[in-house]
């Protein structure tokens, strides 16, 4: 099976990372996907891309879009979701939004990838669930309640949690989490941001 992949180099370790048996191929560009019509599917994960561009190619079309909808994409049928953020395309379960076909299941199954399908909407099931984590974390350092070093062995030590909430919000990139609570908190004030994790946000842009 030929896999095409538009992405960084963290995504593309993730992603081909003890995935063996498939002829994986990186290009530089989205618009080279045009030049592989032999191939079986395409990842690109890298964003702000036009995904209208892919309906030509009648292969599977993977698009990390943890906060854009399919729909609001106005992505073609060969395209799915997933959420691409750091920690997430090594996992042995991916969330999927779109239209599973036999193409797109033959694909996950050689990639041993468990899927579990969910409605195409913003941050989808698991983003949605760190995302708050990690927000909450910002409001109780906001409030003084302890650092993030302490915060982070504490939610490690008392969860089990592969990273403490600092860490993942590092190594996913605070201003995609906070992008994505943006994006939420429009409908549900439940979402809104922490001060400090906008601050931080704002700082690191300075």
């Amino acid at each position: 099976m030929k896999v095409i992949v538009f992405a960084n180099d963290t995504q593309w370790n993730e992603l081909t990372n003890n995935r063996t048996g498939i002829d994986w191929q990186k290009v530089d560009d989205y618009n080279d996907f045009n030049k592989y019509t032999d191939a079986d599917a395409f990842f690109c994960l890298l964003q702000g891309v036009d995904v209208t561009a892919f309906k030509n190619l009648n292969k599977p079309v993977i698009i990390n879009s943890t906060i854009n909808s399919l729909n609001a994409l106005k992505a073609p049928s060969n395209v799915l979701r997933i959420n691409g953020w750091t920690t997430f395309l090594n996992r042995q379960t991916w969330e999927i939004a779109g239209k599973l076909n036999e193409q797109a299941t033959a694909l996950f199954n050689s990639l041993n990838i468990k899927i579990q399908t969910v409605a195409d909407e913003p941050g989808f099931i698991a983003a949605r669930v760190i995302a708050m984590i990690i927000n909450e974390a910002y409001f109780a350092l906001g409030e003084d309640v302890s650092s993030k070093k302490e915060i982070d062995i504490a939610m490690k030590l008392g969860t089990n949690y592969p990273y403490g909430p600092f860490e993942w919000g590092a190594l996913i990139g605070e201003e995609n989490i906070l992008l994505l609570l943006q994006k939420l908190s429009e409908t549900d004030t439940r979402y809104l941001p922490a001060d400090f994790l906008v601050n931080e946000v704002k700082n690191k842009k300075a």
